[in-house]
């Protein structure tokens, strides 16, 4: 069992707390990047197009990451603006980042005349890699942990030892990011990965989201596993529909 509570500052300049949560979810979004930018030209992508996506992609998935953690937890902000765009305790749920950052990279596409998809298998192997590192800022947080248990590898919570399942989480998308490279290097088509990406993290996100305390809820349903439900099967299905109709034919970049 891990007995240590993490302090969530990691310093502080000129009187302002900079939180180990900022500096993971940077951190994952700079490695993110940087797989993407080496591997654009394998996409016919031009490098500098990565840079150029994440000036766009990133703030729209930051506020779409807000947005949905704050629609369903309205009665804690009650319209206050300030604490709607104060970031830095946390408060970011992944299906509104990924939505938002998403929709805008397709747009982005649209006006560089790329294939949408082809751009989408690009980034799923480096999101999956943002996560893996992002989640640990939940552990310095002090959040989005498990039920109590007794488990060897349970962590200490507000006195309590309690499933790590940002650990969990952790460990999986780093797992999906080396599959989904993988996936990507032997893609017969447009959209291999990005369709695995939404299969394998939905499968994660709904074991995982039962685990935890937190859950953002629609009625009496978890949202993440309504979620996670939905994009699993949709996901699956285009999948293996793609797979049946394109066999071995060749890849489309453009």
């Amino acid at each position: 069992m891990f007995l240590y509570e993490p302090n969530p500052i990691a310093f502080t300049i000129l009187g302002q707390d900079i939180r180990w949560y900022g500096i993971c979810i940077a951190l994952g979004m700079l490695a993110g990047l940087s797989v993407a930018y080496f591997r654009a030209p394998r996409h016919q992508i031009q490098s500098d197009k990565v840079i150029d996506l994440a000036l766009i992609a990133i703030p729209a998935g930051i506020v779409g990451a807000r947005l949905y953690y704050v629609l369903f937890n309205w009665d804690l902000y009650g319209g206050d603006f300030f604490k709607i765009i104060n970031l830095r305790s946390g408060g970011l749920a992944i299906h509104g980042g990924l939505i938002l950052g998403i929709l805008a990279g397709v747009i982005c596409c649209k006006i560089w005349q790329i294939a949408p998809l082809n751009l989408l298998d690009l980034m799923v192997p480096s999101i999956a890699l943002a996560q893996a590192i992002g989640r640990w800022g939940n552990y310095f947080n002090q959040e989005a942990h498990g039920w109590p248990t007794d488990l060897p590898w349970a962590i200490l919570v507000n006195g309590e030892m309690v499933h790590p399942t940002f650990l969990y989480e952790s460990l999986w998308c780093l797992l999906m990011f080396f599959i989904l490279i993988m996936i990507d290097n032997r893609s017969r088509y447009n959209g291999r990965a990005f369709w695995a990406y939404g299969v394998l993290y939905s499968v994660e996100r709904f074991f995982v989201e039962q685990l935890r305390t937190d859950s953002l809820m629609l009625g009496p349903f978890r949202t993440a596993q309504v979620v996670s439900l939905l994009v699993f099967v949709i996901f699956l299905v285009i999948w293996i529909q793609m797979e049946r109709k394109h066999g071995r034919k060749g890849r489309i970049f453009y």
